[in-house]
């Protein structure tokens, strides 16, 4: 057990400097945003780190949870070796798909499950946990783990057990979570990418910048975390040209900035 969280924490440490290194390089390359940087106060560091070593674990205990749940009431049963298999190799007609054509249907359909539940987090109840996320004002690589666990349990694992339940394997995932990890800290660093002519491709820092940006901006635009396209296809794409977002956070004037506050601020909120 104590080994398990050792070598969960190394690795996570591994990510965090790999990416303050990188990204600190490309940011004073080619910044959206001069003179923003995640470090600029003690507390917006405490917070990065509570973020980037606790909220994982947390998220991930609860996931495996969820799984197992799921998949004893899909399959009627806690069998440990046809779940494995299942796990391991998926069954039907994706199960029989090389590993690339797995990794890329995967892409895809999560992304658009994740559009549309991006999309239900910003309505109603469910904005308290993802309003989290949207807090940072300081926009950097370090944001992409700024979620509520409500925030990333459910929106994360429920993309994960959808393609799981039609067929593709675990395998599929696994081998996606170095590129979805540097992807995402790509997508929120502070860089002024737009990827140009395949700005409806892939999403890019720009393209997310404006996500985070107010509400009359690009707050309610932008949900892909992949494929811009699919924001084409749902007119919620928001680019406007020859511009660059240059304001973040939340409009609550009350908003906690500490770790401990805004893991209550969901239902303590009124």
């Amino acid at each position: 057990m104590v080994e398990d969280l050792l070598q969960f924490w190394s690795g996570q440490a591994k990510w965090f400097v790999a990416f303050a290194i990188g990204f600190g390089i490309l940011t004073l390359v080619s910044p959206c945003n001069r003179g923003m940087t995640w470090w600029r106060t003690r507390q917006q560091v405490m917070s990065d780190l509570w973020y980037w070593f606790v909220v994982p674990l947390i998220s991930r205990t609860f996931r495996i949870a969820l799984f197992i749940v799921v998949f004893a009431v899909a399959f009627g049963t806690l069998n440990t070796e046809g779940l494995s298999q299942s796990w391991s190799h998926g069954f039907g007609p994706a199960g029989e798909l090389p590993l690339w054509g797995q990794i890329l249907l995967v892409l895809l359909i999560q992304d658009f499950v994740l559009y549309w539940l991006h999309r239900a987090f910003h309505t109603n109840a469910a904005w308290r946990y993802h309003a989290i996320h949207h807090s940072v004002e300081e926009l950097d690589w370090t944001a992409s783990m700024h979620f509520h666990p409500v925030n990333y349990l459910f929106q994360f694992s429920i993309a994960d057990i959808f393609v799981i339940l039609l067929g593709f394997p675990g395998s599929a995932l696994a081998a996606m979570a170095a590129f979805n990890t540097i992807y995402s800290a790509m997508v929120h660093a502070n860089l002024n990418w737009t990827f140009g002519p395949f700005k409806y491709l892939l999403a890019s820092p720009v393209f997310h910048r404006w996500h985070h940006s107010h509400p009359s901006e690009g707050g309610n635009k932008n949900f892909a975390s992949t494929f811009p396209f699919i924001d084409l296809m749902f007119r919620t794409f928001y680019m406007p040209k020859g511009r660059l977002p240059e304001d973040f956070g939340v409009t609550d004037p009350n908003f906690p900035s500490d770790f401990i506050g805004q893991m209550k601020y969901p239902i303590s909120k009124r």
